[in-house]
């Protein structure tokens, strides 16, 4: 298969329109061609493309920053001589000055199809300043990696953020260019969108379901973004950053495995089975220690669980992250009913409210973990009403069938 930025580099045709345009490239460490050149080095290299700066998201366009919430600056690329603007550092949206720079905007971003990866909210501000200044948006588009599944509540209206682009559910099984074409429609943006779609991807086919495992190289799209395994349970496990469980980070593998000092796993796991069996298939959850290196009880041992989604027990069409995770505090909170769960602190430029609610998009989630007379089912009730409409709301975008 082929990605939009082999695509547009292979095919003159594709390329014309850029003639004498002034051409930026948002794009992050993620970004890279077949042979691993990124993307930027490649662009430059192009006959006929006049490449006058460069963006990075969240974590840097070249990936410098290694942990999470660190902003990054400014700089000027000393290769090529172009002014390279970070959009995560002073500003989130692009200014006056930024957006002066160019004509056209290439977008060449490796989403994890999950609402709260913040390359989505970017998508959306961008796109948002493009219709202000009459500027081209094009998105060189990627797989989604978690493929086509939808899952999750859908975020409410007055809860968007930078972690919550807009009303969609956690898991949106959309790809980047599918993404803006939505924006577009909702926000009734006028602006002129292209995506250079990808030739033969296949979501729905085994073993990669999004990813094509074997005929591209994996690269970090974020620091603890390492591998496909990650990508397939992040839309469940992120929410473990609003909580005070470790999510993994500062250990290798980050946002597969979750836990906390004192917990005793087996026991936990056991109260989720009963709780909701149907939840935890799809995959393999194994008890384990672990001690994290930095964030979260670094330096303590902490007791926890790990998903397994990279053998034969994997099943895609069964796999819910979501409601698997949910279905963990949902079984913590019955086990330690004064258990401090939810972390309150400053998260992604947000201080009033409390992290697991921006991140789930609403309150929702977080009372009915804390209500002890809510079942299982009054969860899945609304969060498959919320899917079923998200479906029906999207097949008309869908780039991709």
């Amino acid at each position: 298969m082929k990605f939009g930025i082999d695509r547009l580099l292979a095919d003159e045709r594709l390329r014309a329109p850029l003639t004498g345009k002034r051409v930026a490239l948002l794009a992050h460490p993620a970004s890279v061609t077949r042979d691993l050149t990124h993307s930027l080095d490649a662009l430059a290299r192009t006959p006929g493309l006049r490449i006058t700066a460069a963006f990075g998201p969240q974590h840097g366009l070249r990936g410098e920053k290694q942990d999470n919430m660190v902003e990054s600056g400014d700089y000027r690329d000393p290769s090529l001589d172009i002014p390279v603007f970070s959009l995560y550092g002073e500003v989130r949206r692009p200014t006056a000055t930024m957006l002066d720079t160019f004509d056209v905007l290439l977008i060449d971003l490796q989403d994890l199809g999950c609402r709260i990866y913040t390359f989505l909210t970017t998508l959306r501000y961008m796109l948002e300043a493009a219709a202000r200044s009459g500027k081209a948006v094009w998105v060189l588009d990627r797989p989604n990696p978690a493929g086509r599944i939808v899952e999750g509540l859908a975020l409410k209206s007055g809860w968007e953020s930078f972690v919550g682009a807009g009303l969609l559910p956690m898991r949106h099984g959309l790809t980047l260019g599918e993404a803006g074409r939505w924006f577009i429609r909702e926000l009734k943006l006028d602006v002129d969108y292209r995506v250079i779609e990808l030739d033969g991807w296949q979501p729905d086919a085994a073993p990669g379901y999004g990813w094509p495992i074997g005929e591209r190289a994996w690269v970090n799209p974020s620091p603890n973004a390492p591998n496909l395994s990650m990508a397939r349970c992040y839309a469940g496990t992120v929410m473990l950053e609003g909580t005070t469980l470790s999510e993994g980070r500062g250990t290798t593998r980050p946002l597969e495995l979750f836990g906390a000092p004192g917990l005793d796993a087996t026991t936990w796991l056991g109260e989720m089975q009963a709780l909701a069996p149907a939840w935890l298939s799809g995959c393999r959850i194994r008890s384990c220690w672990f001690e994290p290196t930095f964030q979260k009880h670094a330096g303590a041992l902490c007791g926890g669980l790990q998903l397994h989604v990279d053998d034969p027990a994997y099943v895609h069409a069964e796999f819910r992250p979501w409601r698997l995770v949910a279905a963990a505090f949902k079984a913590l909170r019955k086990l330690r009913p004064d258990y401090a769960l939810w972390r309150d602190f400053h998260y992604e430029y947000e201080s009033d409210r409390l992290a697991i609610d921006l991140i789930n998009g609403s309150p929702l989630l977080r009372e009915w973990v804390d209500d002890p007379r809510a079942a299982a089912g009054d969860l899945d009730r609304a969060a498959v009403r919320d899917e079923a409409a998200w479906r029906a709301a999207v097949a008309d975008l869908l780039l991709y069938r």
